[in-house]
Formats: C-alpha cells, sequence, structure tokens
C-alpha cells in the first residue's frame, strides 16, 4: 500500500480562496479540487481546468433532435397519413414546413437539454442516492476547500506556512491509503 497525502485548507471567503488559488498555482503545488458552496466566477481558469465540451455536445444532440422531428414528421403527415386539411394539400414536406417548424423547434430544444443533463450526470458520476464526496461538510454552507497535494519531496511545514499566509483560515493534513 502507497500513502499519498492532501492538505485541506479551508477559506472563509470566495475573493480571499481566488487570490490563494492563483497564489498557489504560482507556487507550483498542484491542486487536486477546489470545494465551493457556490459557484466561484473564473475559478476553472484560475485553477487551471480545461474547457468543457458540453457546447459541442448541445449542438450534437439538437441535431438529433432536429433530425428525429424532421423524420417524424415527413413519416406522420406525409407518407403514413397525408391529409388536406382546408385545401392544403400535404403530400410534400417543403410545402408544409412552415407548419412544422414549431414541432421541430421543440423536438430539437428537448433533445439538447434532457440529453445534455443526462451526459452531466454521467460525466459527474452524479447518480440517484450516491453518497456526496465533499471532504468538509461547512463546503455546502459557508466555507470554501482547496485540496492541494503533498508531493514526497515537499516541506509540509513551509507548504502550511505558506497557505497560512494565503488567507487559509485552518489546514488539516489527510492520509489517503491507496491500494
Amino acid at each position: 500500500m502507497a500513502s499519498s497525502k492532501v492538505i485541506h485548507a479551508i477559506y472563509t471567503d470566495d475573493d480571499i480562496l481566488m487570490n490563494a488559488v492563483k497564489q498557489v498555482r504560482a507556487k507550483n503545488y498542484h491542486i487536486s479540487e477546489v470545494f465551493t458552496p457556490f459557484p466561484v466566477h473564473g475559478l476553472d481558469k484560475a485553477i487551471g481546468l480545461s474547457p468543457t465540451r458540453i457546447a459541442i455536445c448541445a449542438f450534437m444532440y439538437g441535431l438529433t433532435g432536429l433530425t428525429v422531428a424532421v423524420l417524424m414528421l415527413n413519416y406522420m403527415m406525409i407518407v403514413d397519413w397525408p391529409r388536406d386539411i382546408g385545401g392544403k394539400p400535404s403530400f410534400s414536406f417543403h410545402q408544409n414546413m412552415p407548419a412544422f417548424i414549431p414541432i421541430m423547434f421543440e423536438l430539437t430544444v428537448f433533445f439538447a437539454a434532457h440529453l445534455m443533463v443526462i451526459t452531466f450526470y454521467m460525466r459527474s458520476k452524479i447518480w440517484p442516492f450516491k453518497k456526496a464526496e465533499n471532504p468538509d461538510p461547512r463546503t455546502t454552507d459557508d466555507h470554501f476547500l482547496m485540496e492541494i497535494e503533498v508531493g514526497h519531496n515537499e516541506d509540509i511545514d513551509a507548504m502550511s506556512k505558506f497557505l497560512y499566509d494565503t488567507g487559509a483560515a485552518e489546514l488539516s493534513l489527510i492520509h489517503n491509503e491507496e491500494h
């Protein structure tokens, strides 16, 4: 079994946290995770996370919804049961497309929204009845936690002093056992 160590630095203000993240990254310490009670604007860039690709997924899901809508409308209204309503023949898709636009729009939005939510939950590994993974329950209320990995050659005392200087309210050294 190998043992890895992390330091949990607790902050009480989001502005202090943002400055601390920038200082920690400038010192080349590795921030493994940050837990916040609410979204902090710009934190993802400050930590160095890569941009999300969920917008690409949303576009692809929207195209899927539009394709389903076009195929469904063509089959239902043109192939399966063409009807002459009010003297307007519905024997070709392009003649009736203005009437189909609301349905095509709604299915595009429906597919994009629902499949994005499902993708987000799967990507984030948020399953029903999953136990919360936040290391300190105060991070759901009013505290911010930055988890910094401690390397084998790093001085924990110097690191602790540095973190207190960044504005940390408290620190905890955590030993994680890995198999």
